[in-house]
């Protein structure tokens, strides 16, 4: 007898990858990572794109699923950088070229920092389709949220800072440290962070409930992927850089700390 569970889990394992707020920063990550002189564009073309088949996935795959704030957001701003850019003198699309990067992560700093202001957080909008409406409003379940878009917002400030630096103080927007290093490593930790705290929350509520379960995850388990990409960074820092001596520390040291972390736990 043929059946569709195979599908049905598949559907399933999709519906839940889109409920994930980092799908939602995904334009957003993707442009600022991109561009730069020469490919603001292509940039664009592909942030939007993926705007457009996020929401028309998420529609589609989760009927019931309710328009989040950073969707909105998502398709507002590179809608409108599309048409600045297609309108656009060759001045401004310079000024674009060079800046659009930092003004994606200030936005990006600004709804993460402005929805917890308001006291939505934007990660609760789809942490709610996840979780029982039963925790929707206790103390856990909000102060993760509160955390998680913190995180965030501070992840998107130190790469709209770094990439500022790049591009007013070295004339550099292309420079490995504050170009991509530094930006994609933010990126990399609030990522991290997203996927472990939820673990140690629920193990915190259940202790504070007085029912058995697993101790929380140690902060030793959160840094030790974040220790090892230390070494890949080391590389590029080497093929890349001019400077030989922090590659060869930053793969020193991603062993060295990673042996110690992994000893730790």
């Amino acid at each position: 007898m043929k059946t569709d569970a195979p599908a049905t889990v598949g559907r399933g394992a999709i519906a839940g990858l889109l409920e994930n707020p980092v799908v939602g920063m995904a334009p957003w990550i993707i442009f600022s990572l991109l561009v730069g002189p020469g490919r603001f564009e292509i940039a664009v073309a592909l942030a939007l794109a993926a705007t457009i088949v996020l929401v028309a996935a998420g529609r589609m795959i989760n009927r019931g699923s309710s328009w989040k704030l950073l969707e909105l957001a998502d398709m507002v701003f590179f809608a409108a950088l599309a048409v600045v850019g297609a309108f656009a003198s060759e001045g401004t699309l310079r000024w674009l070229e060079t800046y659009a990067g930092e003004v994606s992560n200030i936005a990006l700093v600004v709804i993460a920092f402005g929805s917890m202001a308001f006291r939505v957080p934007f990660t609760l909008q789809y942490a709610r389709e996840q979780v029982d409406p039963a925790y929707w409003h206790t103390p856990a379940f909000l102060r993760t949220n509160y955390l998680i878009t913190g995180v965030w917002g501070l992840a998107f400030l130190v790469a709209a800072l770094a990439g500022g630096y790049g591009d007013l103080v070295l004339h550099n927007p292309d420079n490995i440290w504050t170009g991509w290093i530094i930006q994609i490593l933010a990126i990399i930790v609030a990522l991290r962070f997203t996927a472990w705290y939820p673990d140690v929350a629920r193990a915190r509520a259940r202790r504070e409930a007085g029912l058995p379960g697993p101790d929380p995850p140690s902060l030793s388990g959160m840094f030790v992927p974040l220790a090892g990409l230390l070494v890949p960074i080391g590389i590029a820092v080497l093929i890349f850089d001019d400077v030989w001596w922090p590659g060869v520390a930053l793969i020193v040291g991603g062993i060295l700390l990673t042996k110690a972390l992994r000893q730790s736990e």
